[in-house]
């Protein structure tokens, strides 16, 4: 790797010595974040650690999907089980235990699954216009679920025009070597004084995936997709902003490929996979130091899930969907107490209801169709209400950090199997934290987040196949908790800047699968879930931006992650390995050149559950370097983007996922604005 790592050095300087500086770059002081303290908030004074990507760095790269935005966010890991999916890993966690938010309203349901997922790849990449990871911390700023952290995508906004009406949109095609994608995306958007629209719709074709060396295509692995997202904004009076949207994702026959190719399954795909959300959003500008500013949303978000199955020599096919039909409303408001003492309060309310389905088919000439239970109780309904409160308070040299909410939760579920069950969970979680300026440039904080996820109906209540096992219900489950401890020091120089943190996680009544001994069903054994784990998580990060050279920047980061299961004296599940990024940038006249290093160490510190995981080597998943090229050229109204991926071939997945990532590939994408 020390190999590699050398020759990108002398590649990137060799290539950039004589470009300019790249505003794309992920990093820059004069960057806001909102997740954190739930408001705009300079990254310098924010105490905990974060990653953030912005519009311009998405628009340079044109990542295929979401998930795979992230491999440019610092301290993040994704897994894909299959193309159609990927999970961020945050504080090695993922799934249910990290939780997900689109403009502020969860994308986290009560059907959420522990481990891996594909939920935020139903949100279009081109929608977006930042994300954000607040890291340890977000429990207090968002609920439950946020035990690792809290990963929140904004999407783009249209812009006022106080001069006078227009019109303006773009069109873009991206064509990927192998017939590995090919999408179409448009936008169009009007301005004026009062009234400002944005719509967008996206199209993908996403053939097999080509992985690199010996493994070629991966059959099946491509779906297609298409998604439209509309938001209109209107000023109504000199203090209140009403803001409407929509957006709709719809992916099709996505293939499981790991199922097909090492479980004996004919057929093994989602179908559909998709999501709609529609919300209203009200930002009032108050008067008073109490409601400085006042925000309502309410929201109705459906989530639905079809899964399609048959194993070869079978006659059976399986067709399973869950629905979640989501409402929420959602109250804050911001403080200003006095010169030193600011505030952001509120309130939240969500409940879901669950529909889910199973009919069994025989293909056969008899063609018999059979209805079950599905996954999930049908009917089930979930209430999450909370109550919050965060305070800031900047002495100058001393800032700090403090907050607290209180949730509880109302889940009713109504079964065959499970009679009728009722319970009524509550967490209370707080965080406070300190930084100290010991100048303009240099900073350090310290920090303390209490976490929580509140048993959901997936715990609760599911009843099937779940990747390689068999579970059924379980009942009176408690909240998991987290304890996290953070210290950081941030780094803010006229070239240089960075970010430096390290950590311990303690984790309590973790909500875990238990296996029946003895006991199988169709061939799988069969578990259930308890509250009998701890355990615990500690790590480092790092990140930088460095302004090389007067035409070059370098920007990337390191993350290590060690976690151990206490009660089972044995390494945490799908802990990531030491992983990395590194990249150099520049941009000469209208011309923009990038290239990236990206590297995993191998991870052989694997759990029992990690061993019986099929879509993990015998042994632990190796290490691997990948280096990507990247370039731009853009004259009046057109832009050119070229992208070279894994131009060493290297043959990689990373950690836990169930196919490979794409080998050496070529990328090519056109846009027209108007």
């Amino acid at each position: 790797m020390k190999r590699y790592f050398f020759n990108f050095l002398m590649l990137i300087t060799s290539i950039f010595a004589k470009g300019q500086i790249d505003t794309t770059a992920v990093y820059s002081i004069q960057e806001v974040v909102i997740t954190t303290q739930r408001k705009p908030q300079e990254t310098i004074t924010v105490p905990y650690s974060i990653s953030y990507l912005n519009r311009k760095s998405l628009d340079s790269f044109i990542p295929r999907t979401t998930p795979e935005a992230l491999a440019n966010m610092n301290g993040l890991f994704v897994q894909k089980t299959n193309h159609g999916g990927g999970s961020p890993f945050i504080r090695g966690l993922t799934g249910n235990q990290t939780l997900l938010l689109i403009d502020g309203i969860r994308l986290n349901n009560s059907i959420y699954r522990y481990g891996p997922n594909q939920y935020l790849n139903t949100i279009d990449v081109f929608s977006i216009d930042q994300i954000e990871a607040a890291k340890g911390t977000g429990s207090v700023q968002y609920g439950t679920d946020a035990i690792g952290g809290a990963l929140q995508v904004f999407t783009k906004s249209p812009e006022l025009n106080q001069e006078k009406s227009t019109f303006k949109g773009s069109v873009l095609g991206k064509y990927m070597t192998g017939d590995m994608e090919k999408t179409g995306h448009s936008e169009l958007e009007f301005s004026s004084k009062k009234y400002a629209a944005l719509v967008g719709a996206t199209y993908h074709n996403f053939g097999d995936i080509i992985g690199g060396k010996n493994t070629g295509k991966q059959s099946p692995s491509g779906y297609n997709e298409y998604a439209f997202n509309t938001k209109i904004i209107a000023t109504l009076g000199e203090n209140i902003q009403l803001t409407f949207a929509n957006q709709f994702n719809r992916q099709q026959h996505v293939p499981v490929y790991h199922k097909v190719v090492l479980e004996n399954y004919l057929l093994n795909e989602f179908n559909p996979q998709q999501r709609m959300l529609t919300y209203v959003r009200m930002n009032v500008q108050g008067q008073g130091k109490l409601f400085n500013q006042l925000r309502f949303i309410a929201s109705w978000q459906r989530n639905m899930e079809g899964r399609i199955s048959q194993k070869n020599g079978s006659n059976q096919m399986i067709r399973e969907r869950d629905q979640v039909n989501t409402l929420g409303l959602t109250f804050d408001f911001d403080s200003k107490l006095s010169s030193v003492w600011t505030a952001n309060s509120g309130i939240e309310i969500y409940h879901d209801q669950v529909g889910s389905s199973r009919t069994e088919l025989n293909t056969s000439d008899s063609g018999l169709t059979v209805n079950k239970r599905g996954l999930y109780p049908d009917h089930s309904q979930y209430g999450n209400y909370s109550i919050f409160t965060l305070h800031h308070f900047d002495f100058g040299k001393w800032i700090f950090d403090g907050g607290v909410r209180f949730n509880s939760f109302s889940i009713n579920i109504t079964d065959n199997t499970l009679g009728k069950v009722k319970i009524s969970p509550e967490a209370l979680v707080f965080n406070s934290a300190l930084i100290y300026n010991i100048s303009r440039e240099h900073h350090i904080y310290s920090a303390f987040s209490s976490g929580f996820r509140a048993p959901n109906i997936d715990d609760l209540g599911t009843l099937g196949i779940v990747d390689f096992r068999y579970e059924v219900p379980a009942y009176n489950l408690k909240p998991e908790k987290s304890q996290n401890y953070e210290l950081g020091y941030k780094l803010s120089l006229a070239k240089l800047s960075g970010t430096v943190a390290a950590y311990y996680m303690n984790l309590n009544q973790l909500i875990t699968r238990t296996k029946e001994e003895g006991r199988f069903i169709d061939g799988y054994q069969v578990y259930k879930k308890e509250n009998v784990e701890e355990a615990y998580i500690r790590g480092f990060e790092s990140s930088f931006n460095w302004k090389a050279l007067a035409r070059l920047e370098i920007n990337g980061g390191i993350s290590y992650t060690y976690g151990q299961n206490m009660t089972k004296n044995e390494p945490l599940r799908r802990i990531p390995p030491l992983n990395g990024r590194l990249a150099g940038t520049c941009k000469f006249r209208n011309i923009f050149y990038s290239a990236e290093f990206l590297f995993a160490s191998k991870q052989d510190r694997l759990a029992q559950g990690d061993m019986s995981d099929n879509r993990i080597p015998q042994g632990g998943t190796p290490g691997w370097q990948v280096v990507n090229l990247y370039a731009g050229y853009q004259i009046a109204s057109v832009k050119l983007n070229l992208g070279l991926q894994n131009i060493l071939n290297e043959d990689y997945r990373t950690h836990g996922s169930g196919i490979n990532n794409v080998g050496r590939s070529a990328f090519i994408s056109a846009g027209f604005s108007f």
